[in-house]
């Protein structure tokens, strides 16, 4: 399966609404350390940019995942790596497992609403005491007759602020470990529920992230999203889908950050001559360019995988550990091309370094990427015999 005219002339059409509504607001939303996700997405969605290989009888488009990668690769090369974070917590990130297991109700009351842009959702799993390690989450729904009563605290929600509902995972049960959690949608009006504070972040500053706190917060048992219980597995495959959106749109992203600091070197004078007359410039910019191509490929080869249905995990796991190092590393790079007034504040490689941070860390560690790789190739240590 290969590009069509099809996914060529939509790749086109993101642009074009990257280049005129999304970029010429960046620094304005910069600024107000905050985006208006309501209005953009539904002006999205009007353009069938939501849900794009969703089920078209909940606000989808029917069509195949190689949209939803062309759509993650225009979005990355968006002037803030905020906004591709916000739009793909919504899209694809807090929605999935909803779309693959929750059921009529559930989807036409939530699901249909978000891919339309009427509302704005986000995920909730990482706590206080557990991140890489989602097993240890200690949030819990305790069952009251045909409620759930749901009692902790969540942090580092991206879109907390705005959401209309989260996907909330929780321990439903006293089982240990990663058995005994589900998934629950619980909307953000929902009493006892409330965001504790926004968060302050080094980057990523447009989009909104916060501390939540839940105090005897009652939703219906038919809010759980698939099989009571089978909350962890069902994560699991949602990062899947996370990991693979992330990835998606650093190439693109790299290309532009790339080629702004060739530009500059090639202008740039230094002891007679352009930063770009040296060698050894050359070489790394040309070894970040062939990393960027191979990550592209391999998204791509992923992104097929994908489409005929097959298991993208490893591929997904592989592709986020690489993504995640080449885009911090190329930051730096930029960064220290432009020398000093690449450290300053009004120029675009200190919001670049910033906001490519967060690859490594978020939705996965590159050390959870490197344990997951290790376990499935069966290094799982222990003393030799």
């Amino acid at each position: 399966m290969n590009f069509t005219s099809e996914h060529e002339q939509f790749r086109a059409s993101v642009r074009r609404y990257v280049e005129k509504e999304i970029n010429p607001h960046i620094e304005e939303w910069e600024r107000a350390e905050m985006m208006p996700l309501h209005e953009i997405f539904a002006d999205m969605a009007k353009l069938g940019f939501l849900g794009l290989d969703y089920d078209p009888a909940y606000g989808g488009q029917g069509a195949d995942h190689l949209f939803t990668l062309v759509l993650a690769e225009e979005l990355g090369r968006i002037d803030n790596g905020a906004f591709p974070m916000a739009f793909g917590v919504h899209n694809g990130m807090a929605t999935p497992s909803l779309h693959d297991h929750g059921t009529h109700e559930l989807k036409e009351a939530f699901l249909a609403p978000a891919m339309r842009g009427e509302m704005v959702a986000a995920v909730a799993i990482t706590e206080p005491g557990a991140g890489s390690d989602v097993s240890a989450i200690r949030s819990r729904a305790r069952r009251d007759g045909d409620d759930w009563i749901i009692n902790g605290s969540k942090m580092f929600i991206t879109n907390a602020l705005q959401a209309d509902w989260l996907c909330v995972l929780v321990r439903t049960s006293d089982e240990i470990g990663f058995r005994g959690m589900s998934q629950i949608i619980v909307p953000a009006k929902t009493p006892g529920f409330k965001v504790s504070r926004k968060l302050d972040k080094l980057g990523m500053r447009a989009s909104d992230t916060g501390l939540l706190s839940f105090d005897d917060v009652r939703v219906p048992v038919s809010n759980t999203i698939g099989q009571i219980g089978r909350g962890f597995q069902q994560q699991m495959q949602q990062f899947v889908r996370e990991r693979m959106w992330g990835c998606y749109s650093v190439p693109p992203c790299m290309d532009i950050a790339l080629a702004r600091t060739r530009d500059y070197a090639r202008q740039r004078k230094l002891f007679g001559q352009t930063l770009a007359d040296n060698q050894y410039l050359q070489y790394q910019y040309a070894e970040f360019a062939a990393e960027v191509d191979l990550l592209r490929v391999y998204n791509h080869e992923m992104g097929k995988a994908f489409a005929r249905g097959e298991d993208t995990t490893r591929r997904a796991t592989i592709a986020k550990l690489k993504a995640g190092r080449l885009s911090r590393q190329v930051a730096d790079w930029c960064v220290q091309v432009h020398g000093g007034i690449g450290y300053m504040e009004e120029t675009w490689t200190s919001r670049f370094f910033r906001d490519n941070r967060l690859l490594g860390i978020g939705g996965g560690a590159d050390e959870v990427m490197m344990r997951v790789l290790s376990t499935m190739d069966g290094f799982t240590g222990g003393a030799a015999k």
